[in-house]
């Protein structure tokens, strides 16, 4: 399980020092202009804080996916360009990661001055944390703060491997992250409820195991409750199921039976005809599917029984949408659900990715009491799984 309990920017001493930071700037774009500028925002406390301490801050991010080679439309210039807006003051963009320009820009910093190298991934030596990229990386400065948290389950050179040269922290984005959902795992307020969906049983296998341990009730929507339902007995007709998870899902069902886990699954259904947006569409409860329809979200009752469930919560972390929820006619369980979690009153932490992107859209991400920045990363938190970007910053 990854340590909560690492040194932040505030235990050492930034002032005079060049600090390589590792932001995630992986945002996105339309017409050219970034449509979305919350992950650069969401970096701003800790460049703030290096830059008033007299740090000389080099800042390093990847952005999208342009395979280890220079793709203009995936530079990082306009990142430069808007935090420059943000601070108040000019970020120096360097033209190259490792050239002779992101050379000559970090040497000539001045105290409280800011420069943002080009993306991490030009390079292909990124993703494969090849030491001698890493040791480049690292030699531009004295200490690492690592405050990505979104790319913190991936051991690259960038959130790893410059960790093997120089002292390594973390800002207060990962703090925050660490702190909030190692808070949650380890001494939750109770009852402590998990909602998971998404389409696989395998993609949760782990989260699942590790948090039948844990809670006292787990809520399953999207396509991964047909697999369980499928165990049961029931006719699923055309919804996904995972064949040969059936194994592993009654084993998942044995175990919260064992551990008095409350294992809820949807006790109705709205069914399409076809995977499509406009396909024809009903409602009907779980154990009458007929063949060639399909469950493509969690019907009335199911969206009742959840928000029920909810209502006396104390601690809840919820990954993945309970249907098809960027189509109109399957969204209601997921906006259900989100709904729900925000009238609570619980701890309410929320998992990155489909989740985070679907309370953002409806508006409840401010009643939330914290909203992932990793989907991956968060997935991998709740599973207990080590993450290496966070695994190698130091120890308080």
């Amino acid at each position: 399980m990854t340590s909560v309990n690492k040194k932040t920017v505030e235990d050492i001493n930034v002032k005079g020092k060049k600090v390589l930071v590792r932001c995630d700037f992986n945002v996105p774009f339309k017409d050219g202009k970034i449509s979305d500028d919350k992950r650069i925002r969401g970096a701003l406390k800790t460049i703030s804080y290096l830059k008033d301490n007299g740090a000389k801050v080099i800042l390093c991010s990847h952005m999208g996916r342009p395979k280890g080679e220079f793709k203009p439309e995936f530079s990082l210039a306009p990142v430069a360009e808007r935090l420059s807006e943000l601070l108040g003051c000019e970020v120096k963009m360097a033209k190259d990661v490792i050239g002779p320009d992101a050379e000559a820009i970090t040497a000539s910093l001045k105290d409280g001055e800011v420069a943002l190298l080009e993306n991490v991934r030009f390079h292909k030596e990124e993703t494969k944390n090849d030491p001698d990229f890493a040791k480049k990386l690292a030699s531009f400065a004295e200490i690492f703060v690592n405050d990505a948290f979104g790319t913190a389950h991936r051991a690259h050179a960038s959130t790893e491997g410059v960790s093997h040269y120089l002292p390594s922290v973390c800002g207060y984005l990962i703090q925050k992250e660490i702190g909030i959902m190692g808070a949650a795992l380890e001494d939750p307020k109770r009852p402590f409820v998990a909602i998971l969906g998404g389409a696989k049983v395998s993609d949760k296998i782990g989260v699942l195991n590790n948090l039948i341990e844990k809670c006292d009730t787990i809520i399953i929507g999207g396509g991964m409750a047909y697999t369980f339902l499928k165990v049961l007995g029931y006719e699923i007709g055309s919804s996904i199921c995972e064949e040969d998870k059936l194994d592993l899902a009654k084993e998942i069902l044995a175990k919260a039976k064992e551990k008095k886990v409350n294992f809820l699954l949807p006790v109705d259904n709205v069914i399409a005809r076809e995977y499509k947006e406009d396909s024809e569409y009903m409602s009907i409860y779980s154990d009458s599917i007929p063949d060639g329809w399909m469950g493509l979200d969690i019907g009335e009752k199911t969206q009742e029984l959840y928000a029920k469930t909810l209502k006396g919560a104390g601690t809840v972390i919820w990954n993945g949408p309970m249907g098809v929820s960027e189509w109109e006619h399957f969204a209601a369980g997921t906006s259900s659900v989100a709904k729900a979690i925000a009238e609570s009153g619980a701890i309410s932490i929320i998992g990155g990715g489909d989740s985070a992107a679907a309370v953002e859209k409806l508006g409840f991400a401010d009643k939330m009491s914290h909203v992932s920045t990793g989907g991956g990363a968060s997935l991998e938190f709740l599973e207990g799984l080590e993450l290496p970007g966070i695994a190698c910053l130091e120890e308080k």
